[in-house]
């Protein structure tokens, strides 16, 4: 049996190679997948990773994998889902609803071996804590190949040093390979990429606007920095992230800095987990009930725009942020 092996940098590009050697035939239909004749291995965060047989009992460790997996038609290939942040994408929600959901949080490890999965699936390093379904070597020794997004690894020199969508595409074509299903893949990221050049073609905004990402918090707020999804979005329509100069990706801010920064937009993620400032909502009231905040510009002025706080980080929801992003600040700028 030959073995297919996988550059996850160069995923997209033998993605059509893959297509040929690595499938027995093209998808038969939405609902069936094809069966690859050989192994597929692949270099995942610095760790090789080879799987024998498409994943027949895979195991979501938070919903951002989930929904890459539901998007590519996989929900009768799931044994089971954890970490719900935000309602799931409407379009997903009846297969959602199929899939038996672990945990609320992680699911421990005794827990996720009692599931007997054959493939986990995890977009944060978090999930392979010893507290959740243990390192990923304690997995691979059972048999069991444990993927990690290549935004999230373990050490950070094995993967991308910044998102951008080429690697959120490289990404799902690679879940896609692995799973046997390519034609899959390429039609999603195919609809991906239409979405993303169609809401970047449509952006008016200045090129000076500047766009704080506020995330959580009240007290200390935590706001996106260089490196991550809300910086690549900022970057895609032409504006400023407002702490695109933080060297950390989710760095904590002060109100202090913030007003000296005088951001001409504040984009709130909208946190459905009931901490302290997590919705959208209750961002608001507390910039314009605290007296540092209150006085400025964007808040005055209510220039605010509202996505989801999973689509802050990278998914197939990150389309949607750029599409959110961009409608609004068309409004902003028409208004």
């Amino acid at each position: 049996m030959k073995t297919v092996t996988v550059s996850a940098g160069l995923a997209v590009v033998l993605a059509v190679g893959l297509a040929g050697c690595a499938t027995a035939s093209p998808d038969a239909d939405a609902g069936t997948a094809t069966t690859p004749a050989d192994v597929v291995e692949i270099t995942n965060c610095g760790t090789t990773l080879t799987i024998a047989a498409p994943p027949r009992r895979a195991l979501a460790m938070e919903q951002n994998a989930t929904e890459i997996l539901l998007s590519l038609g996989l929900a009768d290939r799931m044994i089971g889902t954890s970490y719900q942040t935000d309602p799931v994408l409407p379009e997903l929600a009846d297969d959602y609803a199929a899939v038996p959901v672990l945990a609320d949080l992680y699911p421990n490890r005794e827990a996720v071996l009692d599931a007997a999965p054959d493939f986990v699936y995890s977009t944060f390093t978090s999930a392979y804590s010893p507290e959740a379904a243990g390192p990923r070597a304690d997995l691979a020794a059972l048999d069991i190949p444990a993927y990690l997004s290549r935004f999230a690894c373990e050490d950070p020199a094995t993967g991308e040093s910044a998102v951008d969508f080429d690697g959120i595409f490289a990404e799902i074509t690679e879940i896609a390979t692995i799973f046997g299903v390519t034609e899959r893949g390429e039609e999603l990221v195919a609809d991906q990429r239409g979405r993303l050049d169609a809401a970047i073609a449509a952006a008016t905004a200045p090129a000076d606007t500047s766009l704080l990402w506020y995330y959580s918090g009240t007290a200390t707020p935590y706001v996106a920095g260089s490196g991550g999804l809300p910086d690549a979005i900022s970057t895609q329509l032409g504006v400023t992230n407002a702490y695109g100069d933080a060297e950390q990706t989710w760095p904590a801010g002060s109100w202090e800095e913030i007003a000296a920064r005088n951001p001409d937009v504040i984009v709130l993620a909208d946190l459905t987990r009931g901490g302290d400032g997590d919705s959208a909502q209750a961002k608001i009231d507390y910039l314009r009930s605290n007296p540092t905040t209150a006085e400025l510009d964007a808040v005055k002025a209510g220039r605010f725009i509202t996505v989801s706080g999973s689509s802050m980080d990278p998914s197939v929801r990150s389309v949607t942020a750029v599409e959110a992003v961009a409608a609004g600040l068309a409004q902003l700028t028409d208004s």
